[in-house]
Parts: C-alpha cells; sequence; structure tokens
C-alpha cells in the first residue's frame, strides 16, 4: 500500500518539474495540468491504478512534446503512463468522439496547474448513448473472440476477466448514465444499480472486482459460473442501453 502523501509527493514533482521546464524553455507553454481518472474520483487503488493528468499545452509541436520530454521520462520512472496532451481548441472540438472519456473527466477531476478548461466543456448526452453502445458491442465481441482462445486454461480466463473488468466497470457506469442516473460513482455501485434495471446477478462484477483488488482468493471461486454471469451481464446492460436510444428515436420522430 503506496502512503496517500506518496502519491501527493508524486503529484507534486510532476508539477514542480513541468512549471520549471515550461520557465526556461520558450517552446513549451503549459496552459493546464489536470489530474483525471480513479485518483480524481476517490476510487484509486494503489498498485493497480495510475495517476492520469492531462497536460493542456499552448501547442503540441514537436518542439513543445521534445520540451516536456525530460519530465514525462522522470514520470515513467514513477511507474505512472505519460500524461495526455492537447490544445485547448483541440479539447474543445473532439467532445463528440471522445464523450465517455470526457464526460469522466469533467465529473471528477483536479485541477494543479492554471485554468480549469474541462468543467465547461459541452458533451451531446445522445451522442454519448451511441459511444457507450458502441464500447460495450465492441469490447463484449473481442471478449467472446478471447474465450474461445482461452477456453479450457482457467488461468487464461482469470486473466481475461481481470483485464476486462476495470474497462466494463467504467461502462456500465456510463451505461446508467446513459440510462439517466448520475447518482453512483463507483463501479460496484454502478453494477449494482444497473442489475436492478437490465435483471443481471451484479455478484458477478464484484467477484471479479474483488480478486483483481486480491480480496478474494481466485480458487475458491468457478471460474466458469462466474463467467457465465459476466457475459450475461454486459449483453443486458448492452441491451438497455439499446432500447434507451430506440426511446430517444421514437421520441424524436
Amino acid at each position: 500500500m503506496i502512503p496517500e502523501h506518496k502519491i501527493e509527493d508524486k503529484i507534486d514533482g510532476f508539477v514542480k518539474r513541468a512549471r520549471e521546464t515550461a520557465a526556461a524553455n520558450a517552446a513549451l507553454n503549459i496552459e493546464s495540468i489536470i489530474l483525471f481518472g480513479s485518483a480524481a474520483a476517490g476510487d484509486f487503488h494503489p498498485g493497480l491504478s495510475n495517476l492520469n493528468l492531462l497536460c493542456v499545452l499552448g501547442d503540441c509541436s514537436l518542439a513543445a512534446l521534445q520540451g516536456l520530454a525530460p519530465v514525462a521520462k522522470w514520470w515513467e520512472k514513477q511507474k505512472q503512463p505519460p500524461p495526455l496532451c492537447m490544445t485547448r481548441k483541440e479539447l474543445e472540438r473532439c467532445t463528440d468522439v471522445f464523450t465517455i472519456e470526457l464526460l469522466d473527466m469533467q465529473q471528477h477531476h483536479r485541477v494543479l496547474f492554471g485554468e480549469d478548461v474541462v468543467r465547461s466543456l459541452r458533451i451531446s448526452m445522445h451522442v454519448h448513448r451511441v459511444q457507450v453502445e458502441y464500447e460495450l458491442r465492441e469490447k463484449l465481441i473481442l471478449l467472446r473472440q478471447q474465450v474461445l482462445l482461452a477456453s479450457g486454461s482457467n488461468s487464461r480466463l482469470w486473466d481475461l476477466l481481470l483485464r476486462s473488468v476495470p474497462s466494463f466497470g467504467t461502462l456500465f457506469r456510463h451505461a446508467l448514465i446513459a440510462l439517466g442516473d448520475e447518482s453512483q460513482s463507483t463501479r460496484r455501485e454502478a453494477a449494482q444499480a444497473l442489475a436492478k434495471r437490465a435483471g443481471f446477478d451484479p455478484s458477478t462484477i464484484d467477484q471479479v472486482l474483488d480478486v483483481r483488488e486480491h480480496k478474494t482468493d481466485p480458487k475458491k471461486l468457478d471460474i466458469s459460473d462466474l463467467l457465465t454471469g459476466y457475459l450475461a451481464a454486459i449483453e443486458k446492460v448492452a441491451a438497455a442501453v439499446d432500447e434507451a436510444l430506440d426511446s430517444d428515436a421514437s421520441a424524436q420522430a
């Protein structure tokens, strides 16, 4: 377990280095540095979660990226992913293609430096519903492909479940938003609320998350039963979002 002050020290270290680098490099104009993801949402799990950063730059030219590169390399040594780099105009213009990611960021972020350029983003909830269904169905189809190859190997099936559950957990939360409920902020809460609306057993999601968070020994669980419920849950959530889109289309006709 990483102490909270150590996490904050890392974040502060990035901001300090980025600002010092920008002050010494005219090509690097940092307008904002924003923390997003699980660390901003209160769902951070040391050893599993990342510290996700967005750097809003005056431009994303090669010179600007090269200017920020030493800080990004230091950040990588802290075992963290490189920051996302965008201009403010790019951020404002991509709300129709990154609705899930930007809505997440808008709802859960912390401004570390500069202006809050995320708060005022305009995100179409209809486009959001379309992206949620697309992501659910695409990832479900890909998961089925991998199940075909992993069938017969419990270790490979467990690997599939543990690698996929963070993404599906996020999509479940956004499916709930697409269905008009923004009150549930965590993956577990969203699965519980969705289960009542879409009609599936939420314990499947809880059990996979418990194994991922080292709260449960996977040897005590039946992987076949778990995977059966897991696939069924995703199918029902995708269908529920699809029905919501059909209702929208009918209302607009």
